[in-house]
């Protein structure tokens, strides 16, 4: 037999709704659950979870917003790029510099001969 891979509190859900499911609800009960560090007194354990991105310490009695699951800024995946907007942004880019110079160019014109002008 093969051994059984571990959902932590997703072992609640036996066979249903899938293995995949099952490993990101397992994550993020655990992330919501571990001990977080207060943003105002530095101090770990206290914090608690009010409602969706509300988090309250209860030792120095702040209140704060976070995100849904968790108080930290990590990232946990990448967004994966589109390949066809990636080639379009490159082709603008490349556009844009020239048509900039110029119309700095043809502002400075007009600026330098604003003020000859006003002499």
């Amino acid at each position: 037999m093969a051994a059984e891979k571990k959902f932590g509190s997703a072992k609640r859900f036996g066979s249903r709704y899938g293995r995949k499911i099952r490993d990101k609800v397992a994550m993020v009960e655990k992330e919501r659950k571990k001990k977080h560090k207060c943003p105002y007194c530095h101090k770990i354990g206290g914090i608690k979870r009010i409602a969706v991105g509300i988090w309250n310490c209860t030792k120095c009695e702040s209140k704060f917003t976070a995100k849904a699951y968790t108080i930290s800024k990590k990232r946990t995946k990448k967004p994966v790029a589109d390949k066809k907007k990636v080639v379009e942004e490159e082709d603008i880019d490349e556009e844009l510099p020239e048509e900039d110079l110029q119309d700095s160019k043809n502002l400075e014109k007009d600026l330098d001969r604003e003020e000859s002008n006003e002499e």
